[in-house]
């Protein structure tokens, strides 16, 4: 089978994480990744904060877990490298062009033995007050809203199976 297909049919989300950080070289290598993901009329409006420094990792967090209303909980899974993916919010096709960078990421992350799962609150945890404060902080600037949380590490887990396919999931039209 070709191996980009492979990749794409075994790919499962991964709950469970080592705390062993990733190498930057091969985040390097997923980031950029997902920087080559289709965009609308190319404009690449998407953008990914790469988050490695652990007080930044706890910062969102809290604040992903007192969205999903359990903030004890760690709603990354022990990952410890977390990549917000960011769209801006006046390309009408920023959610769309956010979603592709996401699939690339998690794809990517696959591909060289990474694991990943998209987790979601990234939304609210960017359209709040500290959030909008964090992005400042950073240096970024414009209006972006959160797309996703994309989670890395090296899974300390068994790779999930895949389930079953559901039914009337293709139409074809000959």
């Amino acid at each position: 089978m070709n191996q980009s297909l492979e990749n794409i049919l075994t790919r499962r989300s991964i709950k469970k994480f080592k705390s062993d950080m990733v190498p930057k070289e091969i985040l390097e290598q997923i980031v950029e990744a997902g920087t080559y993901a289709a965009t609308g009329r190319n404009l690449q409006a998407p953008i990914i904060l790469a988050v490695t420094k652990p007080e930044i990792r706890e910062q969102l967090r809290r604040m992903n877990a007192q969205i999903l209303g359990n903030p004890e909980t760690d709603p990354f899974y022990g990952a410890p490298v977390v990549l917000v993916v960011l769209a801006d919010k006046s390309v009408h096709t920023g959610i769309y062009d956010g979603s592709l960078v996401m699939g690339n990421l998690m794809l990517a992350a696959h591909a060289l033995g990474v694991g990943s799962c998209w987790i979601h609150r990234a939304k609210e945890e960017f359209e709040s007050a500290e959030g909008r404060e964090l992005l400042k902080s950073l240096g970024i600037e414009g209006d972006y809203e959160g797309i996703g949380h994309c989670v890395l590490g090296y899974a300390d887990c068994e790779e999930p199976a895949a389930k079953p396919r559901k039914a009337n999931w293709t139409y074809w039209v000959e």
